[in-house]
């Protein structure tokens, strides 16, 4: 390691002392429970977002195992509208391992920590740092794109052998000394740089503590790095979403499957075509068809994927008529409660509020 690589930790660290975030609650804390939660809900979400839901979350469950004992439609009720259900997910069943498999105490290796369900090796070496002072590396999307702009690594990593390498250039990077203190800031540190001022698009290179021996600055290219040849493109999808009310108002629901979009959700019954919804209704109750009504439609954007969404409504079904079908009938309020994708979320929002201003 040169020089100029072995100033890197103890710039980012004063950096981070003087100009980091150092304000957000997870940082005032090193109770790994309340940092793994954070480490969650910060993937691929905005801070601003995640404030308030992690809020909740530790109202509603404390600890560790008041997470473990809760069940998942309570779990994933909470979770709404944060996105990524496979993490509420991942997060249910990983406080169970944690107090069934490890006594109620989060291990204080990465390498452990990385055995869990839904922590990965970065996750776990977030974790381990700012918890237990562990010498180990993290390489999220922002740090990955600090460290190939700073080292000018340019090996492509959509190849393993490539990304083990910068693996490697990660854990040559950390501080060697004062670790009790330097380990969680310098981590924090990467992460606000890469939040902050080295971003994918026009970074702030002049207000980086790295500038000076960064190579991507030096060669006037920082947004050529990282180097990724293989990229998921974007697709589009329409939906029709069916809401269906009986007499009393109530809304049918169903819970999504297993796997794949909005899974494990409860949901109104979707479909790929019109003419499916329509086909659907008229089965159920002939009469409702007439007395639909479209919504205008509106897009609903994941990460990859853009779901073009048209809302149909049917009120007024009677309660027998979907008897047999996969799902049950819930009162506004108790479809409130559970474990709803946003989109649906706020279709039952509206009817439960006429009134209110027309969705963006």
């Amino acid at each position: 390691m040169s020089s100029s690589q072995a100033e890197i930790a103890p710039r980012v660290v004063r950096w981070q002392e003087a100009h980091g975030r150092n304000h957000l609650p997870w940082q005032q804390t090193r109770d790994p429970y309340r940092v793994w939660l954070s480490e969650i809900m910060l993937q691929q979400t905005q801070v601003s977002t995640v404030l308030g839901y992690y809020a909740r979350f530790l109202e509603r469950f404390p600890d560790v195992r008041a997470l473990a004992e809760a069940s998942q439609d309570d779990v994933m009720a909470l979770w709404s509208g944060l996105g990524y259900y496979s993490r509420a997910r991942n997060l249910h069943r990983c406080a169970q391992v944690v107090v069934s498999d490890h006594g109620g105490a989060f291990p204080s290796s990465a390498e452990v920590l990385a055995t869990l369900p839904g922590i990965g090796r970065s996750t776990a070496g977030a974790v381990a740092a700012f918890c237990f002072a562990e010498r180990t590396p993290i390489l999220d999307a922002n740090v990955r794109r600090v460290l190939t702009r700073v080292l000018g690594f340019d090996a492509d990593l959509a190849q393993a052998k490539n990304e083990r390498a910068l693996w490697g250039h990660a854990q040559a990077l950390l501080p060697v000394t004062d670790i009790e203190s330097a380990m969680p800031r310098y981590t924090q540190g990467l992460m606000d740089l890469g939040a902050g001022l080295c971003l994918p698009r026009n970074p702030d290179c002049g207000g980086c503590p790295l500038q000076e021996g960064c190579v991507a600055s030096i060669e006037g290219q920082p947004e050529r790095y990282p180097v990724r040849t293989r990229k998921l493109k974007r697709r589009a999808e329409s939906w029709w979403l069916l809401v269906l009310q009986d007499a009393g108002a109530r809304i049918w629901l169903s819970r999504r499957p297993a796997a794949g979009i909005w899974a494990g959700l409860f949901c109104v019954p979707v479909f790929d075509q019109r003419t499916d919804l329509l086909a659907f209704v008229n089965g159920v109750s002939p009469a409702a068809v007439n007395a639909m009504e479209e919504q205008p439609p509106f897009v609903h954007v994941l990460t990859h994927r853009d779901l073009h969404l048209h809302p149909v409504t049917a009120r007024g079904l009677p309660a027998a008529a979907l008897a047999g079908e996969d799902g049950d009938w819930f009162a506004l309020e108790k479809a409130a409660s559970l474990g709803l994708p946003a989109p649906i979320r706020k279709l039952l929002g509206e009817l439960a509020a006429p009134a209110a201003a027309p969705r963006d």
